[in-house]
């Protein structure tokens, strides 16, 4: 049976100013369960600053972020428990393994049960890999070790900040296909890319931030 389909996140009026420059003002948009949108414009545009006030790191100077019509602000933690955020930066520890990386995530976010994850890090590239200090591993492989969280999550929206930094081709392939499970069972993506999606998404939006002055 398919997914009934709903407007999960609503921005609504959103104005983000920094250092006295208006990145953007009055910005409205949806997304949708089973969408993908995707953040374009230039560096300096302000994707990442958008990113991170939908995700409730911080806060627009105007406007409101609704998540299935609940504002964020009274509601952040059952919002926080359905939101997966992935940002530029990978987020793991690299004294740890990527084992222990990713035992901890799960951990701190209050899942009980460890799959065993040697099968899912092998098709991640990270056979052989899976018990030395992250550290010792190149940028690609830590990106995989901090994507593996998105086979992991049951959360219902992805917030990605450049998700296919630092990997091959092969990986973001791997990566799409992903997704487009994810969008099938009802999820819904938002995310920021300098790399062209080479997969067919049924329903996928662009919106363009421009570079203001």
């Amino acid at each position: 049976m398919a997914e009934r389909i709903v407007i999960l996140l609503h921005i609504k009026s959103v104005t983000c100013i920094k250092q006295e420059r208006c990145l953007f003002d009055e910005l409205n948009f949806s997304l949708k369960s089973g969408q993908i949108m995707q953040l374009a414009g230039p560096n300096g545009a302000g994707k990442t600053s958008l990113l991170r006030i939908i995700a409730g790191f911080s806060l627009p100077d105007e406007g409101d972020i609704l998540y299935r019509n609940q504002s964020i602000k009274k509601y952040y933690d059952e919002y926080a428990r359905d939101l997966l955020f992935i940002g530029h930066k990978t987020g793991v520890n690299v004294q740890l393994s990527a084992l222990e990386n990713v035992a901890h995530w799960l951990a701190i976010n209050g899942y009980v049960d460890t799959p065993d994850l040697y099968p899912l890090l092998s098709k991640l590239g990270l056979v052989g890999l899976e018990d030395v200090p992250v550290r010792t591993l190149s940028a690609g492989q830590q990106r995989r070790v901090a994507l593996v969280r998105l086979w992991l999550s049951e959360a219902k929206l992805w917030i990605l900040d450049e998700p296919f930094t630092a990997l091959d081709k092969s990986g973001v392939a791997f990566l799409q296909q992903r997704f487009t499970e994810h969008l099938s069972k009802g999820g819904a993506i938002l995310l920021t890319t300098h790399q062209d999606l080479t997969t067919h998404f049924s329903d996928l939006q662009t919106l363009t931030l421009e570079y203001r002055h």
